[in-house]
């Protein structure tokens, strides 16, 4: 239902391994940076992506696409905020043509942020910018319809996780041999699923987690737009 995107890995050996190529996909960063002739400005310029949507997709065909990257949207937030996955700058997010959108890079893992000078990079639960939403609300700001099924997808996917907290702590505590920094202890297995609250305790302070989101996405743009001006190398 949540259209993700799980793309194959396999380790052949020491730090070297196979990843799946997804095809007809691209980076937040290059969309936003293809959309501007200035690479500070390209972080904050909402219409970059749904525009790129309509490129490629017409009629039906993009309220299709706009339907994809809403549920895969949801799916994302609630996975990357459950598993405390970091390091979501704009070219560890990618969107397919037909919409999906899906994370890639998922190196610090269980609330393990990145941090410069003794600060958080990253300030928000998870990614829940703006100009994902004009998409959700297919570029129409009044669209709260479309925004109120988003929010209540994101709500359903993360029960539904909680069902099966005791399924991801078990296959966490199988992983602790595996020899990630970031897991070599009980200690370390840090899930977001409130799993000694109730569903209507743990929904709430979801809810909580989803406003802080949206509320905080402008800390989301600023990394962006310094990850933009660092990666542009156009002449």
């Amino acid at each position: 239902m949540y259209r993700i995107v799980p793309y194959g890995c396999l380790a052949t050996g020491d730090r070297a391994g196979l990843i799946e190529v997804v095809s007809s996909a691209d980076t937040i960063a290059n969309i936003q940076l293809t959309s501007s002739n200035v690479a500070a400005a390209a972080a904050f310029n909402k219409d970059a992506l749904l525009n790129w949507l309509k490129e490629r997709n017409s009629g039906d065909a993009l309220d299709r696409a706009i339907e994809e990257f809403t549920l895969s949207c949801a799916g994302y937030c609630v996975a990357t905020y459950v598993l405390g996955i970091g390091d979501r700058h704009s070219d560890n997010i990618m969107v397919r043509s037909n919409g999906q959108l899906f994370h890639i890079d998922f190196g610090h893992i269980l609330g393990n942020f990145k941090s410069k000078f003794g600060i958080k990079r990253e300030r928000v639960p998870f990614i829940l910018t703006h100009d994902f939403i004009h998409v959700i609300q297919q570029g129409k700001t009044g669209n709260t319809e479309k925004f109120g099924s988003f929010r209540q997808y994101c709500e359903e996917a993360y029960l539904i996780l909680r069902k099966n907290g005791n399924l991801f702590i078990t296959l966490f505590a199988l992983m602790l041999t595996a020899g990630l920094p970031e897991l070599t202890s009980v200690k370390d297995i840090q899930i977001s699923l409130a799993l000694g609250k109730t569903d209507d305790e743990a929904l709430k302070q979801f809810r909580q987690k989803f406003d802080e989101a949206l509320r905080e996405s402008w800390t989301t743009k600023v990394n962006w737009m310094a990850h933009n001006v660092a990666k542009d190398n156009r002449s």
